[in-house]
């Protein structure tokens, strides 16, 4: 720790203007804290928010003793990230207590054009500038936290899709582990996006796994998820029909699983007695197979009208479905159709 201690002695100064401690060891004892300095009688204290359970504890301090309670603190903690006036510095903290610090150089706008431009912009759940070690491994961020331009559709369906997540919070349960499965997580965006907002953002003590059918993929994320030290994040290679590694889950999670992959998804998840369901169905060729009418014959030979036809058809049939087994099921936009015509979620609660 002694070269994390001479890295703070640095910064607890008047260049700090923020620390966030996050991924606990225990989160019995605190599964969050935050630092940062305030002008006390004119005098210049750093406060310390630390999050035990469902309370917020406060203590301002003065530099030397600040140094030494931020030391105290990352006994508890892997992870703490640092803003400073003219750098920003992610600190790790291996199991073994080897500490890495990643520093960089940064230029801070002024304060005031600062609030100018964050007023018109929209205010996404994981902004911009914001150290997201997941959103830069998987190219959406530049290593300086800048959304890589090419991907800001991306970045937008990330944050689109936590709002949802957002809305039903009220559904799950907060005193106790909550189990997440997301069929079809691919490279996983959405995974690691839901699994940092639930569990480093808001605290939930969250279980999650993510299943898709490619091996290089699904090893790439649990590496990723070591990295990053998600202990309960897991990502398995497996048919989702032929999944059957739960007795329980809370919420269930299918983006873009391709025709009928998406309907065992949602058999799962009510015979599991999911709490939450969201899902954003992909190809439905099940349906485009079969449709036939002879009223609707002249429209149904145009190929394209037909797709589309069975696809709003087979999405129809599946809220029902779960409608008839006692959700509250809504269909929603999803993210608007130019980047992707995919755009319809279904949610039952």
């Amino acid at each position: 720790m002694e070269e994390l201690r001479a890295y703070l002695e640095q910064v607890f100064c008047i260049e700090l203007l923020s620390a966030v401690l996050s991924n606990p060891r225990d989160r019995e004892k605190a599964f969050k804290g935050r630092i940062r300095p305030v002008l006390k009688k004119g005098n210049l204290v750093y406060q310390f928010e630390i999050f035990k359970g469902k309370q917020v504890f406060h203590e301002n301090l003065e530099a030397k003793a600040a140094v030494d309670r931020a030391c105290e603190w990352m006994e508890h903690f892997r992870q703490m990230q640092i803003d400073t006036k003219s750098e920003r510095a992610s600190v790790l903290i291996s199991k073994k207590g080897k500490v890495t610090i990643n520093r960089k150089k940064v230029t801070r706008p002024d304060q005031g054009k600062q609030d100018l431009s964050h007023n018109r912009e929209k205010q996404y759940i994981l902004k911009e500038g914001m150290d997201i070690p997941f959103l830069r491994d998987l190219g959406v961020m530049t290593q300086e936290g800048k959304i890589v331009r090419s991907r800001f559709d991306k970045f937008r369906q990330i944050n689109r899709f936590l709002e949802f997540i957002e809305d039903v919070l009220p559904k799950l349960p907060k005193d106790r582990e909550i189990t997440i499965l997301d069929f079809g997580c691919g490279k996983s965006y959405l995974t690691f996006a839901m699994y940092y907002f639930l569990h480093e953002m808001r605290g939930y003590e969250v279980r999650m796994v993510g299943l898709d059918l490619k091996e290089d993929v699904i090893e790439h994320c649990n590496a990723l998820a070591e990295k990053y030290g998600y202990d309960h994040l897991h990502f398995l290679t497996g048919d989702i029909a032929q999944y059957e590694g739960m007795t329980k889950v809370d919420m269930v999670v299918t983006l873009h699983a391709c025709d009928t992959a998406t309907d065992y998804a949602l058999a799962k998840a009510v015979s599991w007695g999911a709490d939450v369901i969201l899902s954003v169905p992909c190809c439905q060729h099940e349906l485009n197979r079969q449709i036939e009418n002879d009223i609707l014959s002249p429209v149904l030979s145009y190929g394209l009208l037909k797709e589309r036809m069975a696809a709003l058809v087979t999405d129809g049939l599946r809220a029902e479905y779960l409608k008839k087994e006692g959700y509250d099921t809504q269909i929603l936009e999803f993210i608007d159709m130019e980047p992707t015509p995919k755009n319809i979620l279904i949610r039952a609660v």
